[in-house]
Formats: C-alpha cells, sequence, structure tokens
C-alpha cells in the first residue's frame, strides 16, 4: 500500500522551493519508477511524505546543444527520450545504448535519467556512461545554482549530493568529451532483460593508427558508487591495441574496483569480469566504429 499524504504539480522551479519551504519532507516525483517503490516499501524519508510532481516544469525538459556544443540533457527526459533522440544518438552513442537497457519498455516509457542519477545506485544503467563523458550536473536550489562533476556527486552507496529544496536540472556533456570518442556498454546480469546489473562496464575511447591516445573506464557495481579506472587509464595512452594491452587493462581494473558478495553474484565472480570485460568492450567499439 501506497504511504502519500498529498500530491501537488508544480509548474516551474519556483513553485518547488515554495513547497518544499512550506513542507520540507515533500518529496519530489517524476517518473515514480524508484519514488512509489519506496513509499510502498515505507523507507526512511518516504512515510507520511507528500509528493511534488515535476512532469511539467518546462527547464526540466528538451534535449540541446548550447552555443559552446556541450550536450544538455534536461533530467525529465525519460530514458525513451534519451535513447532515441538524434542528438544523443550522434554526439554520445553509448549513453543511448546504455539507458536502452533499462527495464522494460514501460520503465522506460516512465522512468527519467535525472531520477536515475539521484537515486544514487551504483547499478544505475545511466550512471557509468556519465562518468565516462564527465557529465556535469546543473543544480538548483533557492540559493542559486550549482554545476557538480558526476564523479563528485555520487558520495556513497545511495548518497548524493543533493541538499533539502535541491533539484537536478541538466546533464551537461561538453563537447571535448564526446567528440571524436568511441565506446561500448556492457550490462552483465542473469537476465537478458528486466533485470539489475550484477556488474556493468562503460568503455569510451579515442584510437588513432590502432594506438589509444585515451581511455576512459567505469564500472558500476564494482564499488559502493560507479567508479573510473584511474590506474588503466593512465596506462592504456599510447598503448596498442593487442591482447597483452587488454589484459593488462584488466589486471589494473581490479587495483581499482571494491567488489563484494552479494545474492546476486560472488566477489570472486565480479572480479572475474571486471578483468575481461574492459577488454571486450574495447574491442567492441573500435568493431562498431
Amino acid at each position: 500500500m501506497y504511504d502519500i499524504t498529498g500530491y501537488n504539480e508544480a509548474k516551474s522551479l519556483q513553485d518547488v522551493f515554495d513547497l518544499i519551504k512550506e513542507d520540507p519532507k515533500a518529496r519530489l516525483i517524476a517518473g515514480g519508477t524508484d519514488v512509489l517503490v519506496k513509499s510502498r516499501e515505507r523507507k526512511e524519508g518516504f512515510v507520511d511524505a507528500p509528493l511534488i510532481g515535476i512532469t511539467r516544469i518546462p527547464d526540466l525538459q528538451d534535449i540541446y546543444l548550447d552555443d559552446d556544443e556541450t550536450l544538455v540533457i534536461g533530467s525529465m527526459n525519460s530514458f525513451t527520450d534519451v535513447e532515441t533522440n538524434p542528438l544523443v544518438k550522434e554526439h554520445a552513442p553509448l549513453l543511448s545504448e546504455a539507458v536502452a537497457l533499462v527495464g522494460g519498455p514501460q520503465t522506460r516509457n516512465a522512468g527519467t535519467i535525472g531520477g536515475n542519477v539521484c537515486n544514487g545506485a551504483t547499478s544505475a544503467d545511466s550512471a557509468p556512461t556519465l562518468f565516462a563523458y564527465n557529465a556535469v550536473l546543473e543544480i538548483h536550489s533557492p540559493n542559486g545554482v550549482k554545476n557538480v562533476p558526476i564523479a563528485e556527486f555520487y558520495k556513497g552507496a545511495g548518497w548524493v549530493d543533493l541538499e533539502p529544496g535541491d533539484i537536478l536540472v541538466k546533464i551537461k556533456i561538453a563537447k571535448a568529451d564526446y567528440e571524436g570518442y568511441q565506446g561500448h556498454y556492457t550490462k552483465f546480469a542473469q537476465r537478458h532483460a528486466l533485470d539489475i546489473a550484477n556488474l556493468s562496464c562503460a568503455c569510451l575511447l579515442k584510437v588513432e593508427n590502432d594506438v589509444i591516445e585515451d581511455l576512459r573506464v567505469c564500472f558500476g557495481v564494482a564499488a559502493p558508487t560507479p567508479i573510473r579506472m584511474a590506474k588503466a587509464e593512465a596506462y592504456a595512452k599510447g598503448k596498442a591495441i593487442s591482447e597483452e594491452t587488454m589484459a593488462e587493462i584488466g589486471k589494473l581494473c581490479l587495483e581499482d574496483t571494491n567488489t563484494r558478495n552479494s545474492w546476486r553474484a560472488s566477489k570472486e565472480y565480479r572480479d572475474h569480469l571486471v578483468q575481461i570485460l574492459p577488454g571486450r568492450n574495447i574491442m567492441a567499439a573500435i568493431g562498431e566504429a
């Protein structure tokens, strides 16, 4: 049974700020694919909490290139919107690829990319890709606007850098972080669809004459938050594409991850995937390009 004590539909960001000021316990709801589950399960912070609908706020819509050719994605765009948008498919196809693997069609049509990020789950399909693109999150509050790199936004398991009254408005990917890159995303799960990742891996790279100019690797479910592979990325620059290079990248990834046992998969199994998925993704990205 849902524990909903009230509902208001905000028409603007100022409406959101005013409604939260009236009742600081109020929770924002977009697609509801996470919030309603937490309400039904009476999770902390969702008991006796009125809801504020944000689906009709214009500032949270649209996907466009700004004057600097930064790709700007409004946080209220559904997974389907992001997957099928021509600008995303052209400039950040890895993101389109990743969100296409979220749940089933109903979830992708209702759930939003902003909600996926703000939920703070290390298993979120959009997160490793956004980490690889060095995405910046534009967050508004009654006190102004702040831009937070996504790597600084995730603080711990289910814990993100949002203060009461904050709202994620835009997700931004700079031209320098998407131009010339190719990538591949793998979601490793027990089922091919409608499942949460046992481990996920996003790889984004620049290659010239079979030499890696730049590499970004991010894992989901390999630590309490999505995590970039700093040692492997540094090693890969200037290295030729080869089996030896792929194997060393996998070994170095194991040094940066912090996997654990769970009912979905053992630590040993996840560690095995950590070592092989980056090489597979790199070769797949090159093949697709």
